[in-house]
């Protein structure tokens, strides 16, 4: 529970549901006698930014099409999410900017409306506080899958309440400093998104010119072709072992010394997959993913992968790392011989990847080139720790803001 001992001077504790303080799930009265085609905002719980608490991607409807079977709210009201897994991701947003002041959405949310005592941005801080939402979720009951906030989790809960202007002045404090960390997150981000277009453009370049300078082969015949795989899951002897299993989700970063899943010897020696012994190439051949990118890294430690990728291990006169680099820099070659199957999928087929040819400059040139670009692909890499160092203080920064500010020491 939100620790309400030792108040300031002037602030009270009172329910949630005390008609001072607030309106749970307000009825439907401000619609009545609308006619069906007066337009308002719909909000599935999916228009809610989780970082901001703002609704940031509203839809517009008729009245007519959402008045039966939606929750119903107003401007200003607060909606808190109380369906799994909207719940854990502890969804809570103001009502700001709605058609004709009126809003509807589905059933994913209980609704708050703030009275004489409260002003909205104080109900919302404190709904969108990490220990209400903790306690939100120990409150859950149901299915899984189906389990909901009750309303009666509401109307028990206990709340601060300091007059009036202390909980504007408190709403602005926090408004200032989040404002503040978000403006330090987005120019970290500007500036990632600057380095890795950097990157980008100068592998294409090298690509591009080195095609031009020197012969090449196709990627087919760059040496030995892995193809992944994926272990049963059904047999527990073969994973939790100590070899890793790369799957596309791992390809964020360019060199690959690890994996979230790992297999044992036991998947390797029964034949569900292949180990790539030694330094590779490897390349993301088949998912949504390729749709906008085609994930490449270096595989810098004996590692398997699985059946959305292949990995390709140098023989012809290629170091690991240069082809990994000339790879990426005809991403957009093979972006455009990516195929959509009937289903969505995307894929690469093997004639389309085997046929894109690949630079083979002597090896001073290579290693030259590996160099340049090595250093470029660094600074992007601090850039992006740098930018997720900046994620996590902000998402430690606001609860442990929220926390001061209920106990009166913003």
């Amino acid at each position: 529970m939100l620790e309400l001992d030792d108040l300031p001077d002037g602030w009270t504790v009172k329910r949630l549901s005390d008609p001072a303080v607030a309106t749970l799930n307000p009825k439907k009265s401000e619609m009545n006698g609308l006619p069906p085609e007066t337009e308002v905002t719909f909000v599935p719980m999916s228009a809610v930014d989780d970082s901001s608490g703002m609704i940031a991607r509203p839809e517009v409807r008729r009245l007519g099409a959402v008045k039966k079977g939606y929750t119903y709210f107003a401007e200003n009201d607060v909606i808190f999410a109380k369906i799994t897994p909207c719940m854990e991701n502890g969804k809570c947003a103001i009502g700001r900017g709605l058609r004709n002041r009126l809003a509807f959405g589905s059933t994913e949310f209980h609704v708050v409306r703030s009275r004489a005592e409260t002003t909205p941005e104080w109900l919302h801080h404190i709904l969108r506080s990490q220990q209400v939402r903790d306690d939100a979720e120990n409150a859950m009951h149901g299915a899984a899958g189906q389990q909901r906030v009750p309303i009666e989790f509401l109307e028990l809960l206990e709340i601060p309440v300091p007059p009036l202007p202390e909980q504007r002045r408190i709403a602005a404090r926090i408004e200032t400093l989040t404002r503040r960390l978000e403006q330090a997150r987005q120019a970290r981000q500007s500036a990632l998104g600057e380095a890795e277009t950097i990157l980008r453009s100068t592998r294409r370049s090298a690509y591009e010119a080195l095609l031009d300078a020197h012969e090449s082969i196709p990627l087919a015949n760059v040496g030995d072709i892995l193809s992944g795989g994926t272990p049963s899951k059904a047999n527990p002897e073969f994973w939790g072992g100590e070899i890793p299993w790369v799957a596309p989700k791992e390809m964020k970063v360019f060199r690959i010394t690890d994996s979230s899943l790992c297999i044992t010897q036991q998947a390797i020696t029964a034949g569900a997959v292949k180990l790539v012994s030694e330094p590779a190439v490897l390349m993301v051949v088949r998912g949504m993913i390729l749709a906008r990118a085609v994930p490449v890294a270096i595989a810098t430690r004996p590692l398997t992968i699985n059946q959305d990728m292949k990995s390709f291990i140098p023989r012809n006169g290629h170091d690991v790392a240069f082809l990994a680099h000339m790879l990426s820099g005809a991403e957009d070659e093979l972006l455009g011989r990516v195929e959509v199957a009937g289903h969505g999928t995307c894929k690469l087929e093997s004639e389309a990847w085997g046929s894109l040819p690949i630079p083979r400059p002597p090896r001073p040139i290579q290693k030259k080139v590996v160099r340049k670009l090595d250093a470029l692909a660094v600074k992007a890499n601090e850039l992006q720790l740098l930018q997720h160092e900046v994620e996590a203080q902000l998402a430690a920064f606001v609860p442990a803001l929220l926390a001061k500010a209920f106990r009166g020491e913003l």
